[in-house]
């Protein structure tokens, strides 16, 4: 019987009747404990500071030579990926010690990105609410992002502690904890694993999620089986040429220097089902040509509603800022590629699925910004803006939980799958 075989019962970190997200200094409180709790398996240490001061704390459990490194909250706006390292940390100690093995869990990789979300952690876990407190850096500002060789600016501290941390740990396996907010579970691999993406099915059924057949981040990746994608090779084929976060310039791929394979686990926040219909849409090019046409419509505005933002605001909150702008800047290339290549093939219900939650979720997110970043100014226009700000975000979340049939994947739910595919993938590379 391998360790995944056994039950991940559904978890209640931090003493809670139920379980949530952990906030940043939660979940340093709670490593903490189980360091002191388990000082024959488990010991926490700083790798490195962010560009605010905050720590990188690593809590390790066994000390075995082959290595497994887990790269906890990527993303801010992902609380799951910090949540789910702890919780795997909870259940690899509830196990006895595997022979031979090591487990190196990196609580966050983007702290300072985790603070400007963190209201949304201490009251309910509405859609509404999360978008009152949401921020997700423009790629340049993503820790495993590594910037090019012609790119001019040096790789950010963050990124440098993971690469140190590779270099140091040589794991045969990094998983890299995500999550998306609307839409199914998927996994991506920088390399093939023989046995896993049928395990990964089968823990997503498990979980009462939709497996996500034609996601939006993989269009164009081989897949050996649906809900598995492999990312493509080091000269970007297959790549969206509306993106620029090209794998081969990523953290994911700097594990392979050392034999090692990475998983990227995604799992929603909030499900729809239609994202696991393999089946032709019908009238696929209709749909999405209106998502393109919406998006490019919606940019344009929120550009427009941005540009109140004063002067004193964008230099006290730069990071909002950029992040807005960045999003708004690749809308339009986005709806010319749906409108250029999509709208020209036959297309799954999934992926149709995928672009009407984008043209929604992108305007979401910035009209969010965009009230968090007028907050504090005042006038006639400001109001005015503020108003169709909201307007987009109620219209936006409207169409999310009403068109689609969005709905909540508690988080015990959400934790037990992500930690059922990480060790899963454990198991099937030893």
């Amino acid at each position: 019987m391998t360790d995944t075989d056994r039950r991940v019962r559904p978890p209640r970190p931090l003493g809670s009747r139920a379980a949530r997200y952990p906030a940043p200094a939660q979940a340093e409180a709670a490593a903490r404990r189980l360091a002191l709790r388990h000082p024959e398996r488990c010991r926490l240490r700083e790798v490195g500071r962010s560009r605010a001061g905050r720590p990188l704390l690593l809590l390790s459990v066994d000390r075995g030579p082959r290595t497994v490194l887990v790269v906890g909250g990527p993303h801010p706006n992902e609380p799951i990926g910090t949540a789910g390292a702890l919780r795997l940390a909870e259940v690899l100690l509830a196990r006895p010690t595997r022979p031979g093995l090591s487990w190196h869990l990196l609580l966050c990789l983007d702290p300072d990105g985790a603070a400007l979300n963190a209201g949304w952690l201490d009251g309910p876990l509405t859609a509404r609410r999360h978008y009152e407190h949401f921020f997700r850096p423009s790629f340049e500002e993503q820790p495993e992002l590594l910037p090019a060789a012609d790119a001019g600016r040096p790789p950010m501290p963050e990124s440098l502690a993971l690469t140190g941390l590779i270099d140091e740990l040589r794991p045969f396996l990094q998983c890299s904890m995500h999550g998306v907010d609307f839409g199914g579970a998927f996994i991506q691999l920088t390399a093939p694993v023989p046995g896993l993406p049928q395990l990964f099915a089968a823990s997503v059924r498990r979980a009462g999620i939709p497996l996500d057949v034609d996601p939006f981040d993989a269009v164009g990746w081989a897949s050996p089986f649906p809900g598995t994608y492999l990312m493509p090779p080091a000269d970007g084929a297959g790549r969206s040429r509306a993106l620029p976060d090209e794998p081969e310039l990523s953290t994911w791929s700097y594990a392979g220097r050392h034999g090692g394979v990475t998983a990227v686990l995604e799992v929603p926040m909030w499900a729809v089902d239609s994202v696991g219909d393999g089946r032709p849409h019908p009238a696929a090019d209709r749909a999405v040509g209106a998502a393109a046409r919406a998006l490019r419509e919606r940019a344009e505005e929120l550009s427009g509603l941005l540009a109140h933002v004063p002067a004193h605001t964008r230099a006290a909150h730069g990071e909002l800022v950029r992040a807005a702008g960045f999003t708004l800047e690749f809308c339009p290339s986005v709806a010319e590629e749906w409108l250029a290549r999509w709208c020209a093939e036959p297309l799954t219900v999934s992926r149709v699925t995928t672009a009407e939650i984008v043209a929604a979720r992108i305007p979401l997110r910035v009209a969010s910004t965009v009230l968090r970043l007028l907050a504090d100014t005042g006038g006639p226009t400001v109001e005015a803006a503020r108003g169709r700000a909201r307007d987009i975000v109620t219209e936006s979340l409207g169409r999310l939980h009403h068109r689609f049939g969005a709905r909540w994947v508690p988080v015990q739910e959400q934790l037990a799958h992500q930690v059922r595919a990480a060790l899963t993938a454990a198991d099937c590379l030893l």
